[in-house]
């Protein structure tokens, strides 16, 4: 049987050291066998476990529901549903910041193509960014002096 110390398992799959450990913790991970010094010994299935738990996170999954899809892995007579769940959440976040991103993207090429000839006191991108009014309502009066940071 292969083994891998927790470097190996971090240079294989990508994952830092730290966030190995971290995942251990959580219990996504079972702790490992230890060598009569103490190091980490991980399995095979636990290097497919971290890979899976990886793959999951680029896609953007929480650790909850990664738990959650493990644990389905785990149990292959049980209904796939919850998997198809779970993963139509993710899709729904996923499509609201891509909303999000999107009119983030407009908003940022109006201010940056636009020509504004005037000095930088005066220049729009410095004076959109100046106003926290758009972002949080917090002055209840627009301030016109300059340097207003």
């Amino acid at each position: 049987m292969k083994e891998y110390s927790i470097g190996q398992m971090s240079r294989r799959t990508g994952v830092k050291v730290t966030t190995i450990r971290y995942y251990e913790g959580r219990g996504l991970i079972p702790s490992p066998a230890r060598t009569e010094g103490g190091q980490r010994r991980y399995d095979e299935a636990a290097l497919d476990r971290l890979a899976f738990l990886r793959h999951a996170r680029e896609l953007g999954f929480g650790l909850d529901d990664i738990a959650d899809l493990m644990a389905l892995a785990e149990a292959p007579s049980k209904d796939c549903a919850p998997a198809h769940e779970i993963a139509r959440k993710q899709l729904a976040a996923v499509d609201r910041r891509l909303t999000i991103l999107k009119q983030l993207r407009e908003e940022l090429a109006r201010l940056a193509d636009a020509y504004d000839p005037g000095h930088a006191g005066k220049c729009r991108v410095i004076e959109v960014l100046g106003d926290h009014q758009l972002c949080n309502g917090a002055h209840d009066e627009p301030d016109d002096t300059p340097g207003r940071f």
